[in-house]
Formats: structure tokens, C-alpha cells, sequence
């Protein structure tokens, strides 16, 4: 009888390995799954150690670049449209492989598709691929491979990443008209201060010799003074502010700090909050719905969270859950999380109906985050406008106001 070897996670959410033997890799899953254990790995140990051997020799991750959203939902749209019509999953992916343009997703099959013929899982194969692939599209997969509907899991995966990448795109174009208004705005000033300034400052010595400038003007005047002595030491300052606000980022106070400031902004904070429970009702949801354990799917959520504040909550959440609590209190005691999410995420494990109510807050809340972006871009179109045309008119009139006094005095000589 043949010996395989096994990845497991009990009902606290521990993982487990070690070797059995059964008749085939179905036997061996419902061995485990008999012990009340969930399988997350079943491979045959000959197979095994044959797939580990070629994909020594023909895969890296190592130097293997990104692939962008939009061509990762569309392979897997069709390879499940594929499998869905019956065709085996080497020959779907020899299909793709056959007709994909981008060169790293196009090596990426290649090299899954000798991972499977070698005898390894499909989510073995796709595991070997971090940069491609997240640990939440892997877990999918496991749960699709082990429940028998890869194609149904893949569809769903295809749908959650259509849906992310909605999300995200109207938030980064609600931040991006404001970032680019105040790019232009100091790109301007700096060239009026730098360049156009200076200029006027002559013609007003000349004309005006030592009589007083106005107010405004002197305060222009000497703001351009301070911009052309200290060019070199302002650009220096900014860039080591910037070095420096990336290093403090990058640590985990650092971050922690940043998330909870960006969380509490007058405008964009309320809209970052509402994206970030949006993906975690959408990702939890999924994930459950796909047949991934709880405790598994919220460390899955955690880890994609983007915030490390609503990290924490769902950390809270996965240890109650663990020692057999309910979700609802934690994500209440958090302070993150909306009485409407905790009340619906409630209801839902009253009725054992929580995929669909999170699935549905998730719904709810994307059109939030819809209006919230709306909102956002018709009130910040006109502030922007007005604070631009404040900046360049402010200049524009302390430098033509000494211009007036000499135009006035030379009409009435």
C-alpha cells in the first residue's frame, strides 16, 4: 500500500504533519479528516520526492517578478472555465500556457505544469510561486483540491479579485486628483519663488530704490530669498525626512502608528476604514464559503488585512474563536468594526449563515466605499481649485501691487 506524506490543522487551528498509508490520496484525506483533522497536503511520497527533484531544477522564486492583478484574475477565470468543461488540469494549463502573453505568469505555468505532471498538488505547485500566488489564493486552491470543486473555488477566487481590484482602484482615484493638485501646486510656487521672484525683486530695486515694499510683497519677496540661498539644504531636508519616514514605516511600531493616524484623517480616514472591513467581510467570507477552516481563513484575513489596526482586531477575534467564543464581542470590544457589521457577523453564526451575511456586509460596504469616493472627489474638486488659485494668486498680487504704486505715481507726474 502506498505511504504518503500529509499537512493537517486541527480543530484549534494547529498544523500537523506526518506520513500514512492508504489505497489512494482520497483514503488518505478521509483517514484524517476521521480524526478530525482538516488535510491541507496529501501527497503520494514517491511522487513527492519526483516533484521535489524538477522543481529543483526548474523553479526559482528567487528573482521572479510581480504579476499584476488583472492578468492573474483572467488566468484564473479561464482555468476554471476549463476545468469546469472537463478538461484535466495539466491540459488546461498546457491550454494557457499556450496563449499567455506575460512572460513571467507564461513561465510560471511552464513550471507548474511540470510540478503536476511530477505528481504534486495543484496548490503545491502554485505554492512554490509566493510573489504570484498569496497564501490566500493557495488555501483556496487546498480547499477546492480537497472538497473535489477547484473549478467552483477557482470562479470564486477570479470574482473576489475582480472585486478587490474595483475597490482599490476608486480609492486610489479618489487620492490621486489631491496628491497630483498639490505636486502641481508646489511645482509652481517653487518655480515663481526660484525663477519669476527674483526678477521682480530687481525691477523693484531699480524702480523703487529704498522706499518700503508692501507687506505682502516684502513677506513674497523675502520667502524667495530664503527658497534661493537654501535650495540645496531644503531638497536635502526632504529627502531625509522621506528616508527616514520609510525606515520608521517599516517598523512595527513605525506602522503601527501610521495605520492608526491614517485611520483617524478628517476626510480619507473614514474611507480607508470602510475598504478594510469591506475586504475582511469579502475575504473571510470567500474563504469560508471555499471550505477553508475559521481559525485558518482569519490568520489568512490577517495577513491581508493593509492595516495593522484591523490586523489586531482580527487577531483578537481568531484567539476567542480558538477558545471557542463567538466573533461578535471581540470585533465589538475593538472599536474598528461598526455595531451594524457586529450585529450582521452575529446574527450569522446564530444561524450558521455566516459566509452569506459576511459576503453581503462586504456588498454593503463596497458600496460605502462607492459613495464615499463620490463624496470625496466633489468636495475636494473645488477645494483644490480654490487653494491653487489662492497659492499662484497670492504671488501674482504682492508682486503687481508695488507695480500699481509705480504705474500711479508716474500718471499723476
Amino acid at each position: 500500500m502506498p505511504t504518503f506524506s500529509y499537512t493537517a490543522v486541527d480543530a484549534s487551528g494547529k498544523q500537523t504533519s506526518g506520513t500514512l498509508e492508504a489505497a489512494n490520496a482520497d483514503a488518505a484525506a478521509d483517514q484524517l479528516r476521521a480524526k478530525g483533522w482538516y488535510p491541507t497536503g496529501v501527497t503520494q511520497m514517491a511522487a513527492a520526492k519526483a516533484g521535489a527533484g524538477k522543481m529543483k531544477k526548474t523553479s526559482s522564486a528567487f528573482g521572479e517578478k510581480k504579476v499584476n492583478a488583472k492578468t492573474l484574475t483572467v488566468f484564473t477565470r479561464q482555468l476554471a472555465t476549463l476545468i469546469d468543461a472537463g478538461l484535466p488540469l495539466l491540459r488546461g494549463l498546457q491550454t494557457l500556457n499556450r496563449q499567455e502573453k506575460h512572460p513571467t505568469l507564461k513561465n510560471a505555468i511552464v513550471k507548474m505544469g511540470e510540478s503536476v505532471e511530477g505528481g504534486s498538488t495543484f496548490s503545491e505547485a502554485i505554492a512554490a510561486h509566493p510573489k504570484i500566488f498569496s497564501k490566500l489564493y493557495v488555501n483556496m486552491v487546498k480547499a477546492g483540491e480537497l472538497g473535489g470543486v477547484l473549478e467552483i473555488v477557482l470562479t470564486r477566487l477570479a470574482e473576489f479579485q475582480e472585486k478587490a481590484q474595483r475597490i482599490k482602484n476608486k480609492v486610489v482615484a479618489a487620492m490621486f486628483y489631491p496628491i497630483v493638485v498639490m505636486v502641481i501646486a508646489v511645482a509652481i510656487l517653487t518655480f515663481l519663488l526660484v525663477f519669476v521672484v527674483p526678477q521682480f525683486r530687481k525691477i523693484f530695486a531699480d524702480m523703487l530704490g529704498d522706499k518700503p515694499l508692501p507687506p505682502l510683497t516684502e513677506f513674497v519677496v523675502g520667502l524667495s530669498t530664503f527658497v534661493g540661498s537654501n535650495f540645496l539644504y531644503i531638497l536635502g531636508a526632504i529627502i531625509i525626512i522621506t528616508v527616514a519616514f520609510n525606515i520608521f514605516k517599516r517598523t512595527e511600531a513605525g506602522k503601527r502608528a501610521i495605520d492608526k493616524f491614517v485611520l483617524n484623517l478628517p476626510v480619507f480616514g473614514n474611507l480607508i476604514r470602510l475598504t478594510g472591513i469591506a475586504r475582511f467581510c469579502r475575504t473571510l467570507g470567500t474563504l469560508i464559503t471555499s471550505g477553508v477552516p475559521i481559525l485558518q481563513a482569519l490568520n489568512i484575513t490577517k495577513e491581508t488585512a493593509g492595516n495593522s489596526v484591523l490586523a489586531d482586531a482580527v487577531s483578537k477575534v481568531h484567539d476567542a474563536v480558538k477558545e471557542g467564543e463567538n466573533m461578535a464581542p471581540p470585533l465589538e470590544q475593538s472599536g474598528v468594526f461598526p455595531p451594524m457589521v457586529v450585529s450582521m457577523i452575529d446574527i450569522g453564526e446564530e444561524t450558521g449563515r455566516l459566509p452569506d451575511m459576511l459576503i453581503r456586509v462586504a456588498d454593503v460596504y463596497e458600496d460605502e466605499v462607492d459613495n464615499a469616493v463620490a463624496g470625496i472627489t466633489s468636495i475636494l474638486e473645488p477645494i483644490m481649485i480654490v487653494f491653487l488659485a489662492v497659492v499662484v494668486g497670492t504671488i501674482v498680487i504682492a508682486l503687481f501691487m508695488p507695480l500699481i504704486s509705480i504705474i500711479t505715481e508716474l500718471g499723476s507726474m
